[in-house]
């Protein structure tokens, strides 16, 4: 089934003035940013990148490139929200991930300026967004692979959290950061053990709390 059809399926019903799919990339990993984004398809945009974006766990990344050039260049509109490795350990990655993914929202209505009342924001997952009561949340488990406007989210938050970790492997030299993105593989953990965290590892993850304690 095409993934509009769950998103002009909720347009017709519920009739939002904004619908707005939103997800994440990044809570996994032990180095890194939790990502998220907050995604607007208006309906000139749905025909033209339907054929390009998916899940973006399943695309590779020259195709989750070209759709994302493919989104922009079609008019979707985008917000985006960060969690560094700081606030995760201090709060918690799914604290973190609310936060990120509220910042998200909140840059999205800022940019097109409409009414929190009015917009439905479909969540990839079980969970509604903490601190974003002012609107109405519909979480959607799998969403990323049900609804297109999760899917270009998706996409989105890969795409920018992929380039930033190739940043920060030219800041880091050593940890392979732009290979894995901050996963716990073995060339990761290799390099963990013999060199120790950076400044970019999550402390509060079991094994960069043990590569630091035998660091010491």
């Amino acid at each position: 089934m095409p993934l509009s059809r769950f998103d002009l399926a909720l347009l017709e019903t519920r009739k939002p003035a904004l619908l707005v799919g939103v997800d994440e990339a990044g809570r996994g990993p032990l180095a890194g940013p939790v990502t998220a984004c907050a995604a607007w398809l208006p309906a000139s945009s749905i025909p033209l990148i339907s054929p390009f974006v998916n899940d973006s766990k399943k695309l590779s990344p020259a195709r989750r490139e070209r759709a994302f050039r493919v989104m922009l260049d079609s008019g979707v509109r985008f917000g985006f929200g960060f969690a560094g490795p700081a606030e995760i350990d201090r709060v918690n990655i799914l604290e973190a991930t609310f936060n990120a993914m509220s910042a998200a929202v909140r840059r999205l209505l800022l940019y097109t300026g409409a009414e929190p009342s009015r917009a439905l924001v479909l969540v990839d997952g079980p969970h509604r967004i903490k601190r974003l009561e002012a609107c109405l949340q519909e979480p959607v488990v799998d969403g990323d692979a049900r609804s297109l406007s999760i899917a270009a989210a998706s996409i989105f938050a890969k795409v920018l959290r992929d380039r930033w970790m190739a940043v920060l492997d030219r800041r880091h030299p050593g940890y392979g950061l732009a290979g894995h993105k901050g996963y716990g593989t073995a060339l990761h953990l290799e390099a963990l053990r013999r060199l120790g965290p950076c400044g970019e590892h999550r402390l509060s993850f079991a094994p960069v709390r043990e590569a630091a304690e035998t660091a010491r």
